[in-house]
C-alpha cells in the first residue's frame, strides 16, 4: 500500500495536519519536530500526492500538453521548451499524444481536466478541434493554442508565419531554375496545410507560373503519407522537377519514394520542406528547410498559460506569430551546395 500523510504523522509522533504545514513549509512548526517530520519522510520514503494536494487547494501546479505526434522531431524540442518554462516556475508537465485522432484528443483533455490540471496547451489535430476547445474556453478554463490556428476561436494563441515561410521556399526553387514544382501538403483542415499552400500558390503567381492542381498532393503528414504522395508525384505528366513537402516528416517518405526509383536528390529531384531535424543536420546538412523556432514555441506557450491562470493576462486574448528561417542546403540543386545559409 502506497505511504501516507498519516503514516508520516504517526512515525514522527505529531498530527496529520504538523506533517502538512512541514510539507508546504508553513510556518508554525518548531525546528525539533521539523527533523522529526523530515527523518520519518525519509525513512519511509513518502511522496506527496499532488493530485490529492489539489483537490483541497484547487492548485496542483500541472499543466497539460497535447500534441498530435510525438514522433515528429518538431515537436521535441516544442515538449523541452513548455516543460522546461513550466519546472522553473514550479510546475509539472502531463504530456498527451493524441495522434492527429479527434476522438483520442477529446479524451486527453477530458483525463487532463478531471486530473485537476491547471492549464492546457494543446497543438490541435484538425479545425474540428474546436468542439473539444470552445467548452474550455466558455468556462475560463486556461487554454493556449501552439502550432495550428483554430477557426472562430478567441483564444491565446502561438503560431509561425507559415505562408510567408512556404513562399520563401518555393521562391528559392524557383530563382535555382524549377518551375514545375509539386507540392505534397496537410489535409485542408489544418491551418498549417491552408497556409503552407497559399504561400505555395503566391509564389508561382509572382514568378508568373501557372499553378496546376494536380501538382498538389493532398496526404498524412507523415513518412507514410509522403511516400505515397511521391508515387503519385512521379506518375504526373509532365514530371514536375522538384518537390515542396509541407513538413519533415512526409520529406523522409518522398526520399524513400525517389530512392526506389534510383532517382538521385537533387540532379533528378529537387526536395526542399518545412522543419529542420537538429541532429540530421550536423549529420548530414543535405535538406533545404524553412526553420521554425520549435522550442520557442513550448517555452511561450507555457509562459502565456502560466500568465493565464495567475491571471496576469488580462482580459483580451494574444496572437503571437514567429518567423522563419530559410536554410539553404544542397536538395533544391543551388550553386551553394551543402554549406548552410540563412537568407
Amino acid at each position: 500500500m502506497p505511504i501516507t500523510l498519516r503514516d508520516v504523522a504517526n512515525r514522527a509522533g505529531v498530527s496529520a495536519m504538523t506533517v502538512s504545514r512541514v510539507i508546504n513549509g508553513r510556518a508554525g512548526v518548531d525546528a525539533e519536530t521539523q527533523r522529526k517530520v523530515e527523518d520519518a519522510i525519509e525513512a519511509l520514503d513518502y511522496v506527496p500526492n499532488r493530485v490529492a494536494r489539489g483537490l483541497i487547494s484547487q492548485k496542483t501546479a500541472t499543466l497539460g500538453l497535447i500534441v498530435p505526434d510525438v514522433v515528429n522531431p518538431f515537436f521535441s524540442p516544442v515538449v523541452r521548451g513548455a516543460e522546461t518554462t513550466a519546472r522553473k516556475a514550479g510546475y509539472r508537465l502531463l504530456l498527451c499524444n493524441s495522434e492527429g485522432d479527434l476522438r483520442l484528443e477529446r479524451e486527453y483533455i477530458d483525463d487532463l481536466v478531471s486530473h485537476r490540471v491547471e492549464g492546457l496547451l494543446i497543438a490541435p489535430a484538425s479545425d474540428n478541434s474546436r468542439h473539444s476547445v470552445f467548452p474550455l474556453l466558455r468556462r475560463g478554463f486556461p487554454v493556449v493554442l501552439i502550432d495550428r490556428a483554430l477557426p472562430d476561436l478567441d483564444c491565446d494563441l502561438i503560431v509561425s508565419d507559415s505562408a510567408t515561410g512556404a513562399r520563401r521556399l518555393v521562391e528559392h526553387l524557383i530563382a535555382v531554375g524549377h518551375r514545375e514544382i509539386a507540392h505534397v501538403t496537410d489535409a485542408e483542415d489544418t491551418s498549417t496545410g491552408r497556409e503552407r499552400l497559399r504561400g505555395y500558390r503566391d509564389a508561382l503567381e509572382a514568378a508568373g507560373i501557372p499553378y496546376r492542381s494536380e501538382y498538389v498532393l493532398r496526404t498524412t503528414v507523415d513518412r507514410i503519407g509522403g511516400y505515397r504522395a511521391t508515387q503519385q508525384v512521379l506518375s504526373l505528366d509532365p514530371l514536375p522537377t522538384a518537390i515542396f513537402a509541407v513538413n519533415n516528416m512526409t520529406v523522409v517518405g518522398a526520399m524513400q519514394a525517389l530512392r526506389e526509383r534510383n532517382m538521385i536528390v537533387p540532379k533528378d529531384m529537387a526536395l526542399a520542406c518545412f522543419d529542420d531535424v537538429e541532429h540530421l543536420a550536423v549529420l548530414s546538412p543535405f535538406l533545404t528547410v524553412i526553420d521554425q523556432p520549435a522550442e520557442t514555441f513550448g517555452s511561450l506557450g507555457a509562459q502565456l498559460l502560466l500568465e493565464r491562470i495567475s491571471g496576469k493576462a488580462g482580459p483580451r486574448t494574444r496572437r503571437i506569430v514567429l518567423q522563419t528561417d530559410l536554410i539553404v542546403r544542397a536538395s533544391c540543386g543551388s550553386k551553394e551546395g551543402a554549406l548552410p545559409h540563412r537568407v
